[in-house]
Formats: structure tokens, C-alpha cells, sequence
């Protein structure tokens, strides 16, 4: 997991319910935990475009619902700033679903963008990714 090379706005919260964008068989996710987040104590740990969290499955394929696995954030609506000055925002807030913690993503299919911040942290899932915004 290398660093990301914009200064990502943390836009999604613990509990936020988010989509899948990919074909591993969920369909809707919620936040419960944020890798590597540190904070103040009484503060919500939130995630943002290329952060690995932990999510728990709450549509999908039966075998997939309630479920524990790792995902990471692809896009968001809050925007955030590029190291270039542009500003980012996506239309909705999605999530790949990893196989393990290294970054191998579960499904073959990705709909949709993927965010250059996200791609150039998890080279895997930019190799899987068909447009990188």
C-alpha cells in the first residue's frame, strides 16, 4: 500500500452504507472499521478515495450477507483536492471488495470510474479497473 498523492478529504464515516461497484456478489456494504486511522479520542474514525476498510456485507448474494471482508474506498461525493489544484467529487460512494488484506480484489468486473488515487495505491485494482478518472 503505498501513500496517496493528494490530500483525500475523509468523507465516509463508520456505519455509512455504501455500494459495491464490482461483481463479487455484494451489492451494498457498511463501514465498520477504518485500517490505520488514528484519531482523538471521541472522534469517528472516517475513510476516504483509496483507504482499506473493513466492512460488514448487508445485500447480496446469500453466502456473502453478513459478512466481515475488507474493501476499498474507489469513490466518494465529498470532494477532495489533487496535488495539481483540481478538485474531485464522484456522483455516488463505492467500494471494491477484496479477497485479503494485500489488495487483491474478489470480483473480475468493476463498474464505473475508479479514482486515480485509489489505482495508484492498489495496483491490483487498477489492473482490473477499465477507467481510471
Amino acid at each position: 500500500m503505498k501513500a496517496v498523492s493528494s490530500r483525500v478529504t475523509r468523507g465516509l464515516p463508520v456505519q455509512a452504507i455504501i455500494n459495491s461497484c464490482d461483481n463479487s456478489g455484494a451489492k451494498m456494504l457498511k463501514i465498520i472499521a477504518v485500517k490505520g486511522h488514528k484519531t482523538v479520542k471521541g472522534r469517528v474514525p472516517a475513510a476516504g478515495v483509496g483507504d482499506l476498510v473493513f466492512v460488514s456485507v448487508k445485500k447480496g448474494k446469500l453466502e456473502m450477507r453478513k459478512t466481515v471482508v475488507p474493501a476499498v474506498i474507489v469513490r466518494q461525493k465529498k470532494e477532495y483536492r489533487r496535488a495539481d489544484g483540481t478538485h474531485v467529487k464522484f456522483e455516488d460512494n463505492a467500494a471494491v471488495v477484496l479477497k485479503d488484506e494485500k489488495g487483491n480484489p474478489k470480483g473480475t468486473i468493476f463498474k464505473g470510474p475508479i479514482a486515480k488515487e485509489a489505482a495508484e495505491r492498489w495496483p491490483a485494482v487498477a489492473k482490473v479497473a477499465n477507467m481510471i478518472l
